[in-house]
């Protein structure tokens, strides 16, 4: 920790103190005999923007530096409840929407495949501290792609599950409509482990889903064959964005998936910008209501990414608010008829090139962002597993998605660790990490 983190600033808060509690805790419960699952034990860090009773939650904001919660998240509660020893908490961009900014009271992560670029956004310190190996597991967010972009361009895994699955209760909130949050781990199975504590439904969360939870492992490593899976390669390869090596990446998936026994079978999606406009508004409109207070108040203290994304919020009427949201259901209600009506799951592109240097980020935020292909399953919710798929020729990592229909994150899984399985991938470190990290070939 203390030898990788000064380079890569995963870490915005360590306690130390607690994770040994913890850990002797857990120690001595296993000693005794009580065992209290999968997560027994296990060092984990979180996002700061999910609550810990009695710890700052600053948001990477100057707005938040002195709030301390008073209670415990609800992700957090299963963690304690399941024995996992809390490391602390991680970087993000402030209020997990604006950007890798400097005038924020922390610095911003770096990748640990290259320090010189980004992590991506916002559960950027997640991604970071588990492609280091500074834990196995931590937690994040995902509004627009924040767990999925990190771990494709970290080179870890990361899910978003089914909107509902997991209880957002205690996390700060950017928009009601899409915000989910999920693991970001080293290995899909590790994902499986991750949600089987963290799902399950929350009274008190009024967008939890009262469904019931399946064992994550039973049939992790059944393998493909007889499974049908959707692979809509215009949606990525017609982007401006994808690169060329994203693009022969993304058709060496599919053909390895139909080399490990599924039928895999080419669909059409609507467009993208439907799914991004629609996504954004719902985003913009509902992030500027949980910080109108604020950005009234105190607007001069947010980093300046933060607010020129916040503010065009007070703008957007209630008829724009309206269309969004029959937009959204008509556009997860194609997914269903036209893809998972005929298919077990589907693979998406997720960032369409690697990496950006840090330095290449403007002083003011893009307009757009077509950069990536993960806000359309915020629009539907539907359950989303970012998996590494490779290297492009600087070493930097490349990933792509594994959708699934909803609440069906056993599907998702089980075909992400098949292609892991296959792969090999998870043997291998950043160059700077590995040498540190025992057992860890580079």
């Amino acid at each position: 920790m203390h030898a990788l983190d000064p380079a890569i600033h995963a870490f915005v808060r360590l306690d130390a103190a607690r994770a040994q509690a913890d850990a002797a805790r857990a120690d001595r419960e296993l000693a005794a005999g009580i065992d209290r699952g999968p997560l027994h034990g296990i060092p984990y860090a979180l996002k700061d923007i999910f609550d810990v009773a009695g710890m700052p939650t600053s948001c990477h904001s100057h707005l938040m530096r002195d709030h301390v919660a008073a209670e415990d998240s609800a992700v957090v509660t299963r963690l304690v409840d399941g024995g996992a020893v809390l490391l602390g908490k991680l970087a993000t961009h402030e209020f997990a929407l604006g950007g890798p900014s400097p005038e924020l009271p922390f610095p911003p992560a770096r990748n640990p495949w290259d320090p010189e670029r980004f992590t991506g956004g916002s559960s950027s310190g997640s991604a970071a501290a588990v492609a280091a190996g500074l834990t196995r597991l931590t937690l994040g967010s995902d509004t627009s792609g924040s767990i999925r972009g990190p771990a494709c361009y970290c080179g870890v895994v990361g899910l978003k599950p089914t909107y509902g699955r997991v209880s957002r209760r205690g996390v700060f909130p950017l928009s009601y409509a899409l915000d989910h949050c999920g693991p970001l781990t080293w290995t899909v199975e590790d994902a499986a482990i991750a949600l089987q504590v963290l799902a399950g439904h929350d009274p008190a969360d009024v967008a939890s889903a009262p469904q019931s939870v399946p064992d994550y492992r039973d049939g992790l490593a059944d393998g493909l064959h007889g499974m049908r899976i959707a692979f809509p390669r215009r949606f990525w390869s017609d982007m401006a964005a994808t690169t060329g090596e994203v693009l022969a990446d993304l058709d060496r998936v599919g053909e390895t998936f139909a080399a490990l026994g599924a039928d895999v079978v080419e669909v059409e999606l609507p467009p993208f910008e439907w799914f991004s406009a629609c996504g954004r508004l719902l985003m913009t409109a509902e992030g500027y209501a949980i910080h109108e207070r604020m950005l009234r108040m105190r607007g001069a203290e947010y980093g300046r990414y933060t607010y020129q994304r916040l503010l065009p919020g007070a703008a957007i009427s209630a008829a724009d608010l309206v269309h969004a949201q029959r937009l959204r259901l008509q556009l997860s209600a194609t997914l269903e008829r036209d893809v998972f009506r005929h298919s077990h799951a589907m693979i998406s592109g997720g960032c369409l090139s690697p990496a950006p240097r840090l330095d290449a980020f403007p002083r003011d935020w893009p307009p757009t962002d077509a950069s990536k292909l993960t806000i359309p399953f915020n629009v539907t919710g539907h359950p989303a597993l970012a998996v590494p798929s490779g290297f492009d020729r600087a070493g930097m990592p490349l990933g792509f998605q594994i959708v699934g229909r909803a609440f069906d994150e056993a599907t998702v899984l089980r075909i992400g660790h098949a292609y892991q399985c296959a792969m090999g991938y998870p043997d291998r470190r950043p160059p700077g990490c590995a040498a540190l990290l025992p057992g860890a070939p580079s």
